[in-house]
């Protein structure tokens, strides 16, 4: 197995295809993934047909190729998988994943829809600059279709609305909060690309909540997590984006902050896959001192540091775990965060199957809005007063599939505690 990124062979078509078939023969004669999605049972229907039989030397190019296809990146397994390193067969089917896609780009180029996808820079600064009008034309079905064509995002695809005033402006336009003691922690926000153009009142509430603990939040300079890029094989993209962000927030962690992200997706990144695309000293320090929002609050309020002063209790909420948190091994600490309101918690632990930038496009709207339908179903079987969901990804699935407005838990907190994000106390 090469997973190394700076090896020669890791971008060597023919040793990535010789690694699928080893891990695609492993995977055949356990089968233990068969629920979790479309690739594995896509995988074993193409292995059991008469003339392969299960023999992966005998199955086509073309299946091999569809495997890699239908993988979204969940990363679930990976946590499920028996064979991982440090066992002797070494299985890492989401990191395979990715290096047979970084490897076909390499070799026949990024495509335009990946590239597309990949930019959510531009695209968000775009978006926010031009907002509403970016917006209103985002409902507009003929724009929806040149959409379609042009860049590959399925025309029915509920998008993100955006912001004019983002929230990196929101946050140097504020007014410093006055303290009547000196801050006890220190955290650097990682806000997100969402957060920044698309959802700011998440990134304003988690200010809002982290201050009311008496946590000084910094938002330092930074870019996008770099999972877009890597999502369709444009690693050296991705890689420029990631170098940006480990000087950036190393020099953070240097001045005893912290790294807070609100986006599950993101703290994946930097806890996960930083130390493997970039190698350096500084990628591991960031990696280590990466906490997703909620896995810090759950810590002060292990340390007995959280405020449970909450003067507004939320009633029932249906939250929905994201595949990227329950990736990282933590728990449900978001559902533990609010069930100190005095909320009654549900936790539905359904794929949303819109990861990344997968379920934008036209090729897996259809099959997206199928692997999430057990998710709409518990949901709608729970009937909440609220719902929500750490990933916007999720939220936008769930509100498409559902009707309901799915939203992040620090808005619930934040309201809780009777804050407005727009003014942190």
């Amino acid at each position: 197995m090469t997973l190394d990124i700076r090896a020669p062979e890791f971008w060597r078509l023919d040793r990535v295809d010789t690694e699928l078939r080893r891990v695609y023969d492993i995977c055949a004669g356990c089968r233990r993934c068969l629920p979790l999605c479309p690739s594995f049972k896509v995988l074993f229907d193409r292995l059991d047909v008469d003339a392969v039989d299960g023999d992966v030397e005998k199955l086509p190019a073309a299946d091999v190729k569809e495997v890699v296809d239908l993988c979204y990146q969940c990363k679930l397994c990976y946590n499920h998988c028996p064979y991982t390193p440090p066992h002797r067969w070494a299985v890492d089917f989401p990191r395979l994943m990715l290096r047979a896609r970084s490897a076909e780009a390499r070799e026949k180029g990024v495509t335009l829809q990946d590239r597309f996808l990949g930019n959510t820079e531009l695209v968000g600064r775009l978006g926010s600059l031009t907002a509403p009008i970016s917006n209103w034309m985002n409902t507009v079905w003929v724009n929806r279709k040149f959409m379609e064509m042009a860049v590959g995002i399925h025309a029915r695809r509920d998008l993100p609305a955006f912001h004019r005033e983002t929230f990196s402006r929101w946050f140097d336009g504020r007014k410093p909060v006055p303290r009547r003691e000196p801050a006890r922690d220190r955290v650097a926000l990682f806000a997100t690309c969402s957060v920044e153009y698309n959802d700011p009142l998440t990134g304003k509430a988690a200010v809002a909540v982290l201050e009311r603990n008496g946590v000084d939040v910094a938002l330092p300079a930074q870019r996008c997590c770099g999972m877009p890029y890597l999502d369709g094989g444009a690693v050296p993209e991705a890689k420029r984006l990631i170098a940006d962000n480990v000087r950036s927030l190393a020099e953070q962690v240097r001045q005893g902050r912290e790294i807070v992200v609100p986006g599950p997706t993101c703290s994946y990144m930097l806890k996960q896959e930083y130390p493997w695309l970039d190698g350096s000293e500084d990628a591991n320090l960031v990696a280590s001192h990466t906490r997703d929002l909620f896995e810090y609050l759950a810590s002060l309020h292990a340390q007995g540091r959280l405020d449970t002063s909450f003067s507004n209790a939320p009633g029932s909420i249906a939250y929905q775990l994201p595949c990227h948190l329950k990736a990282q091994n933590m728990g449900t600490r978001s559902a533990d965060v609010l069930r100190l309101t005095g909320a009654e918690v549900e936790v539905i632990e359904r794929c949303s199957a819109v990861d990344g930038t997968w379920g934008m496009k036209k090729e897996y709207f259809e099959l997206s809005m199928k692997v999430a339908e057990p998710l709409f179903k518990d949901i709608e079987r729970a009937k909440p007063d609220r719902v929500a969901t750490d990933c916007p990804l999720a939220a936008l699935q769930i509100h498409q599939g559902t009707g309901r407005a799915a939203r992040h838990p620090i808005q619930i907190l934040a309201e809780a505690y009777g804050l407005d994000p727009e003014r942190p106390a």
